[in-house]
């Protein structure tokens, strides 16, 4: 484990370096150090956890863009925590959130190219992205109502609701429109919480953002229910039993014999 360590240990590193250099430049605040520095102990923690549970020795070519990915939010995350607590404007938080968002394409290309996917990866990159969501809905709420953050929280009340019912967390066929609507997202979100649309045309985004959201995840759970109950009724359908009859010849006397020769 002593590589994933030294990667770990030069993630934190270049997250604080970000925040340092985010601080020179338009004057990040103590909110927002406080929140940088909590999520850069918080990503340490839970990919230390997610390495050791899967027997990760060190972080493929893949995670490396994810890694990177994840130092970008850190620095979004301080940027929207210092915002709303009334410092930085957001004129950093879109390229910022834009190049996170755009990576997020890239890590799935090069463990592919390179034949490196692994669960932790796609553990790690699935958590970023969430977390990116979160985060971003929590900007947009700042301007359109607490309803907005039902777009962050709605994968982890997803999460929460597989622990009473263990058929959600069934496996899901591909879709590309899963995939469609989960991208919309983080750019539907900057653009309604980054005041970069007219206040109407962002709070329309953010409505659009939930729609989408709360179609993908019900025609999900549909189909995991159906899925749950079609198991369910082939568990308790009765089992036939096929017995095969052996039949014995029974000896015949000359003239059956006989008989049985004439016929064609």
């Amino acid at each position: 484990m002593g590589s994933l360590v030294r990667q770990q240990a030069a993630g934190a590193g270049a997250q604080v370096a970000l925040l340092g250099v985010l601080a020179l430049t338009v004057g990040l605040g103590a909110a927002g150090w406080a929140a940088g520095l909590a999520f850069t102990v918080g990503l340490w923690a839970l990919l230390a956890g997610a390495a050791r549970k899967a027997g990760a020795r060190s972080l493929g070519p893949a995670d490396h863009v994810t890694l990177t990915r994840a130092i970008l939010i850190g620095g979004v995350t301080a940027l929207v925590a210092d915002h709303l607590n009334g410092g930085t404007p957001l004129a950093v938080l879109v390229p910022l959130a834009s190049v996170a968002l755009a990576l997020d394409a890239v890590d799935g290309q090069v463990a592919r190219r390179t034949g490196t996917s692994s669960a932790l990866g796609a553990r790690f990159d699935m958590e970023s992205d969430a977390f990116l969501i979160l985060v971003l809905s929590v900007l947009a709420a700042g301007k359109f109502g607490y309803w907005v953050l039902a777009i962050g929280l709605m994968r982890y009340a997803f999460v929460a609701a597989s622990w009473a019912l263990p058929w959600l967390n069934g496996a899901l066929p591909p879709s590309r429109a899963r995939k469609v609507v989960a991208a919309l997202q983080g750019v539907l979100l900057v653009a309604a919480g980054s005041s970069l649309l007219p206040h109407f045309a962002g709070l329309a985004a953010a409505v659009v953002a939930l729609a989408t959201l709360v179609w993908s995840f019900g025609r999900d759970i549909l189909w995991l229910h159906r899925a749950h109950r079609a198991e369910l009724a082939a568990a308790s359908a009765p089992r036939v039993v096929h017995q095969t009859c052996v039949v014995k010849p029974r000896p015949y006397h000359r003239r059956a014999r006989h008989l049985a020769t004439r016929n064609p």
